[in-house]
């Protein structure tokens, strides 16, 4: 029996070593990030923060869906392989029609059932997740439950459609 359970706590340290991340992981993917307004410096100071903020995550899997367009194909095949490698957190990002994403989305909530972690719609969808009563508040999430994961730089006007949306 205990050398079963040493057997088993050593091999998952070993395995979780392997979903965390440091600061080197992310200094590998600086150029990526160019041009920027922050310096090198203020990115890395960001990147850190993220990896911190991850640590109770690392090895968790999110499943991500958006449309098939130039931007989302960046995000799925860079941006999803960055933050993986970045927090330890491992994202699949799916590409698929917009009228799939839709379906996928709609069928999700009416269902309950969870078929993925994350959606990227558009604001258009806003009235669709108020009539199914999964609208959040995120200003209110962001300074309460989701303080811990919020990054302290996070400037909203840095975004467009925030009048809008």
């Amino acid at each position: 029996m205990r050398k079963r359970l040493l057997a088993g706590v050593t091999l998952g340290v070993l395995l979780s070593g392997a979903v965390w991340a440091d600061i080197e992981d992310a200094r590998r993917w600086l150029p990526e990030f160019q041009p920027s307004t922050l310096s090198e410096q203020q990115q890395l100071d960001e990147l850190a923060w993220f990896i911190e903020a991850a640590k109770p995550f690392a090895g968790m899997e999110i499943k991500v869906v958006s449309e098939t367009i130039t931007t989302h194909e960046y995000e799925s095949q860079t941006l999803a392989r960055a933050f993986s490698e970045i927090t330890g957190i491992e994202v699949t990002h799916d590409l698929i029609g917009e009228g799939d994403v839709v379906e996928k989305l709609q069928t999700q909530m009416q269902s309950g059932e969870n078929i993925y972690d994350a959606y990227v719609n558009d604001s258009d969808l806003i009235g669709t997740h108020f009539r199914y009563q999964q609208v959040r508040n995120l200003t209110d999430w962001m300074v309460g439950e989701g303080a811990d994961v919020t990054s302290p730089t996070l400037d909203l006007d840095d975004f467009i459609g925030i009048s809008f949306t």
